[in-house]
């Protein structure tokens, strides 16, 4: 009589974990910084650096080669500053979500980096475990400030909204404050999620949360999503529970 055996798969954790894989650029002019940060991050089992750049230029070539999910950059570098390394980003890989990682605290600089379409910012001075947080976060769609920066952010923008606001124009009036419903829509922004993800999440219209956001840019005197995640952030509202759907 024959025995079949039926193969044995030792491989669903394998397959897995490639699913799961966070794969990550490293950019900094300084190769000892790399270093301390690959050694950090391999720690991590779902983290893989997959490569590394020392100059601005080298970052455009490095995510074009390689298409990492988080890339790692320095505002200072040779050849090419992190900022206008990120602004060429903008118009030729949409899909690395980037985290600037700097020794700077000028907050002009935060403001242009997440204008440029950033997701994070970590300063170097930070506690490695917070670092390797805000990579998970940033991955999983969520925009990631500490509270320095988010201060030196929200300070920027509520200064530029006050100015903005004090020729007696809208901005300056009292506003309502949000529904229930509103509320829940400025978590999803500031979890990263996008009007057609947040449509099938509340079980509502993409054109009835299109309307939700005007309502609420108005009711908060912002003018886009980023300062509207920005406004969520520095509230705590990304912390709120779970969306419920509309009854």
């Amino acid at each position: 009589m024959e025995t079949v055996t039926e193969p044995i798969n030792d491989n669903p954790q394998t397959t897995e974990k490639k699913k799961t894989t966070v794969r990550i650029l490293l950019a900094d002019d300084h190769p000892i910084v790399r270093d301390g940060l690959k050694k950090l991050l391999q720690l991590e089992d779902d983290f893989e650096v997959v490569g590394e750049a020392g100059d601005g230029r080298e970052v455009l070539e490095k995510v074009h080669e390689l298409d990492p999910d988080v890339l790692l950059l320095d505002l200072r570098m040779p050849n090419l500053d992190g900022l206008s390394a990120l602004q060429a980003l903008q118009q030729t890989n949409k899909r690395t979500r980037v985290i600037i990682l700097t020794a700077s605290e000028d907050k002009n600089e935060f403001v242009q980096a997440m204008k440029l379409g950033c997701s994070g910012i970590v300063l170097k001075q930070t506690a490695p475990d917070l670092i390797v947080k805000s990579i998970r976060k940033v991955n999983s769609g969520e925009i990631w400030l500490d509270s320095l920066t988010t201060a030196a952010v929200m300070r920027h923008f509520s200064t530029g909204q006050e100015q903005a606001g004090g020729g007696g124009g809208g901005k300056g009036r009292e506003r309502s404050p949000l529904s229930t419903r509103e509320r829940e829509i400025v978590v999803l922004v500031a979890q990263g999620y996008k009007n057609k993800e947040m449509a099938e999440k509340m079980f509502i219209s993409e054109q009835t949360v299109k309307n939700h956001l005007h309502n609420i840019f108005d009711k908060l005197g912002v003018s886009d999503r980023l300062e509207l995640a920005l406004y969520a952030i520095h509230k705590g509202l990304h912390l709120a529970p779970e969306t419920t759907p509309a009854p």
